[in-house]
């Protein structure tokens, strides 16, 4: 046991220090999300901010002459794709500029970067789609906490490749979940550790809250939130399309109770799935 518990700490030393090595969230985003839900803020300060970042202002005019947000003319600057995209849409190129830089291969899911941040993109729009029929409306931070629900991975990812027929072992000897075997072999999961990312990077409890329970939503202590339940259904609904599925794929419980709290039935998922799937062909310029 005492050697258990050295590996143990020895583990959470090393996780620690590459969490104390991932870069600074861009203060771009914080501040455009921040202007966009000002209602006395001008067209003119959210341009000024983006164009402080050449990697996101670059970013967002190729996003703006995509299909996805079907602009009929060209957009060659800031302040064009600001007039024509909106604040709703604005949002969601600035945060997916700021966002994409952080999705890297990540070995022990045996996820490609590129399919991470797929699955990352799928879940968020896919969430927006659950949203409007379960709560007649769409919603930013909800976007904003699918988009960056397995952030986690990037961090764990080389310490579950390590320990990863151990894990696999726990799986099948205790028939738990992936989550569940990442949590007693490692000493912590990927939801709780893209709760630790999100918090260094000053986002709103909220969301942070929201990642760290998207796999297990009864055990949120904001009990009346609906975030990581819709999180849940939009990640789970990503895995059965096949949209990023890694090592873990869909080795999770509880889409059941998701769906039953909501009155959601299988027709309705697969309604939605439909719906996505037309979003994210035309969203692949999103998927960088």
């Amino acid at each position: 046991r005492e050697q258990s518990n050295i590996i143990m700490v020895n583990l959470a030393t090393k996780i620690g220090k590459s969490l104390s090595r991932l870069p600074a969230f861009p203060a771009t985003v914080h501040k455009v999300t921040s202007l966009i839900h000002d209602p006395d803020s001008s067209l003119s300060e959210l341009v000024d901010v983006i164009r402080l970042d050449q990697a996101i202002t670059a970013n967002i005019l190729r996003m703006c002459n995509a299909a996805y947000f079907g602009l009929r003319r060209k957009v060659d600057n800031v302040h064009d794709a600001v007039m024509y995209l909106g604040r709703q849409h604005i949002e969601r190129a600035v945060l997916a500029a700021g966002c994409s830089r952080f999705f890297k291969d990540t070995p022990g899911y045996e996820s490609e970067g590129k399919s991470l941040w797929e699955h990352a993109v799928g879940s968020a729009l896919l969430s927006q789609i659950l949203a409007k029929k379960i709560l007649k409306c769409e919603n930013s931070q909800l976007f904003t906490a699918a988009l960056l629900h397995d952030i986690g991975k990037v961090i764990l990812g080389e310490f579950v490749s390590e320990k990863y027929f151990e894990i696999r072992s726990t799986m099948s000897a205790r028939s738990c979940s992936f989550l569940e075997a990442e949590e007693e072999i490692l000493g912590a999961n990927h939801a709780v550790v893209g709760k630790v990312i999100t918090a260094s990077w000053d986002f709103p409890i909220i969301i942070q809250q929201a990642i760290a329970f998207h796999h297990r939503p009864d055990l949120c202590p904001e009990t009346e939130s609906p975030m990581p339940w819709l999180i849940h259904l939009a990640d789970q609904g990503c895995l059965m399309m096949g949209i990023g599925i890694g090592a873990d794929g869909l080795s999770y419980h509880g889409l059941d109770e998701a769906m039953s709290r909501y009155g959601f039935a299988h027709k309705d998922l697969e309604d939605a799935a439909s719906l996505l799937i037309i979003e994210l062909n035309n969203a692949r310029e999103l998927v960088l």
